[in-house]
């Protein structure tokens, strides 16, 4: 019993250290480009933004992992069980980009207070990630919000990446499109009648009203204050 409870210990301080080790190359890395209060700030950012989705996925009751960091990448959650349905998956999808938000908006009225320019730029850059992650595109958090609606919306995504990607290019948009080209062609071959989709993606108008009602309100937000933060921080320039 002991070794048994010994080694379930060592799992959960496997799994701390995975999460913790990772935020801290990342951190290390983003402080060589950005210097180390940025960097913590940002990494923390993530963090904040990827424990929406685990918290989402624990209040609909799936196993999901902690955090995993990748420098100049991101971070995801590992979810163990996959969702059951199209609504909690934009639920899941929707609560990083939420609590993210929030979390760049704490920043915002902070920098404000204390008319610190580095606290503005991490609220910049919170309202700039979670917008980013708000293209209707799977696997991007839009992507998982907007299929409650209809898959075919992913389609509407792609011009939005290449028009970011002609923008400013970028090696990650590069692997964002590799990673998105599977979910294109299934929204493609979308058929709205086939029994797994009729099944999965199953849900009311009131439930799809609402589901676009949130999308919409929080894209336009994040790209207001994302304009307005910019704009702030130019002006100091």
């Amino acid at each position: 019993m002991k070794l048994l409870l010994l080694l379930l210990s060592a799992g959960k301080l496997g799994k701390l250290l995975t999460t913790g080790g990772t935020m801290l190359v990342s951190v290390v890395a983003y402080a060589f480009v950005f210097g180390w209060r940025y960097a913590a700030g940002f990494v923390a950012l993530i963090f904040v933004h990827e424990m929406g989705h685990f918290l989402a996925a624990r209040q609909r009751g799936l196993a999901v992992g902690a955090p995993t960091f990748i420098p100049f990448v991101g971070a995801w959650i590992e979810l163990k069980d996959q969702p059951r349905d199209a609504e909690t998956e934009a639920w899941i999808g929707f609560a990083g980009p939420l609590l993210g938000s929030i979390a760049a908006l704490a920043c915002y009225f902070a920098a404000r207070e204390s008319d610190s320019r580095l606290l503005l730029a991490l609220a910049y850059a919170g309202f700039f990630l979670n917008l980013f992650n708000l293209i209707p595109l799977s696997p991007f958090d839009g992507g998982r919000i907007t299929a409650v609606l209809s898959p075919r919306i992913w389609l509407l995504g792609v011009p939005v990446l290449v028009a970011i990607f002609f923008w400013r290019p970028s090696p990650l948009l590069v692997l964002m499109a590799v990673l998105a080209a599977p979910q294109v062609l299934k929204a493609w071959r979308y058929d709205p009648q086939a029994p797994e989709n009729r099944a999965y993606y199953a849900a009311s108008a009131e439930t799809r009203l609402s589901y676009a009602l949130y999308y919409l309100g929080l894209l336009a937000f994040l790209a207001v204050m994302a304009h307005d933060t910019h704009e702030m921080l130019g002006a100091l320039r």
